[in-house]
């Protein structure tokens, strides 16, 4: 039997997982992190983009996408706290495609320095989120 470590997802919303998992990727704000069962103890901000989890159970691996947030490592347990939090199977890609459009028109039209960064932020996650439809999609097939 695999080593494992427990993972928990969590939203403002809802907790979205919680499991046993044999390995976890997650977006870190300075690149994306694989962490094992027994990874040295670890705190740091999430960027928007996929958390990949492999289940021991599972020939493929459950595709999540986070905003935002705070990723904790501890012995035994990974605790993910995001902003928002979405099943991969729940994404809109013609709603992520929608935002995408919103927030670069938005930056077209500069007003206050506060909406341009407001918008840079909602483009940064519009696109984490069409790439994490895509990555499903390359799993899938």
């Amino acid at each position: 039997m695999a080593m494992t470590i427990h993972v928990d997802i969590v939203s403002a919303e809802a907790a979205i997982y919680s499991g046993l998992a044999e390995y976890v990727i997650v977006p870190a704000e300075m690149g994306e992190v694989g962490i094992y069962p027994r990874h040295t103890p670890l705190l740091t901000r999430l960027k928007p983009g996929s958390v990949r989890i492999k289940s021991p159970d599972k020939g493929e691996e459950d595709v999540i996408y986070v905003s935002s947030g705070l990723l904790e490592v501890q012995p035994g347990i990974v605790t993910i706290l995001s902003d928002s939090a979405i099943r991969g199977a729940d994404l809109d890609e013609a709603r992520a495609l929608e935002a995408k459009r919103l927030a670069e028109e938005a930056m077209q039209n500069r007003g206050a320095s506060l909406d341009y960064a407001r918008a840079q932020a909602e483009l940064a996650e519009a696109v984490a989120q069409l790439a994490t439809i895509q990555k499903l999609r390359k799993i899938k097939h």
